[in-house]
């Protein structure tokens, strides 16, 4: 059974992560970037991926380092196979390795991208970055694929039409991933995917609202309450570090309206 979780209110103690090594892509924003500063603020070592932000990374990074913890920024289109192995040659020539890998990184519903961009990104370079990523990922790691209830339950659920892209594209990403598990176990690295319903404060609420006005509070009234990014970002972190559920499946939020994976 897939375990559902309520918000965590406790962060990581300070120094509890001291010594490990963490990956974010598409951290220089949003979730990402509050899933990053939690890292930090426990201890973690953390790169900071961006693919066109770099002065929000940049700024990033110095907050961390101000604030006592340690961040690197490196920027990396993660559909392009050589940009990424660019980004893991760079971890590994500054902290030899990587402990936590958090695939955070998606879109879709951008403007100008190719017809099949959503598929390309949250599907293919996904499969690409945890191929890559394995060799320096150490015995005892942690893998977060990061998605939504709209795309997870997909096939049995359907979503916003303005949304269908992205929920096909990641549940193919999430499902590719999957099939990847006896290749993680046999490295004993660990893999947990972490679904939660619409986030408030996110790039992709914003867009949803945009070309569908009213969708968000309109989710929120049945739901009864979403998560802001902080609080799904705790969530995020929980999973990187707590024990992993039998399905590698941790449930963030209400599914009260959503039918089986």
């Amino acid at each position: 059974m897939e375990s559902r979780s309520l918000p965590v209110t406790n962060q990581l103690a300070a120094g509890s992560l001291d010594g490990l090594r963490a990956l974010v892509t598409g951290s220089s924003r949003g979730i990402g970037a509050e899933t990053a500063a939690s890292l930090a603020e426990a201890g973690a070592s953390v790169v900071i991926n961006f693919r066109n932000k770099e002065a929000r990374a940049t700024k990033l990074v110095d907050k961390i380092v101000a604030a006592g913890g340690s961040a690197i920024a490196i920027g990396a289109d993660l559909t392009d196979p050589v940009s990424v192995a660019a980004m893991f040659d760079t971890i590994e020539s500054e902290w030899g390795g990587l402990d936590i890998l958090v695939m955070n990184a998606s879109g879709g519903m951008e403007s100008g991208m190719a017809e099949d961009y959503a598929m390309q990104l949250n599907r293919d370079a996904q499969v690409t970055l945890l191929n890559t990523a394995i060799p320096l990922l150490a015995p005892g790691s942690r893998v977060i694929f990061v998605t939504s209830h709209q795309a997870h339950f997909i096939h049995s659920t359907p979503t916003m039409p303005e949304y269908l892209p992205v929920a096909l594209s990641k549940r193919a990403g999430e499902d590719a991933l999957l099939e990847m598990i006896p290749i993680l176990d046999a490295a004993g690295i660990g893999f947990v995917v972490v679904s939660g319903d619409m986030i408030e404060g996110t790039i992709t609420a914003t867009l949803l609202e945009r070309a569908n006005p009213g969708a968000i509070s309109a989710r929120k009234d049945s739901a009864g309450r979403l998560y802001n990014v902080s609080e799904f970002a705790a969530e995020i972190v929980a999973a990187a570090v707590e024990g992993i559920p039998e399905d590698h499946t941790r449930l963030v939020g209400d599914v009260s309206e959503f039918g089986t994976a």
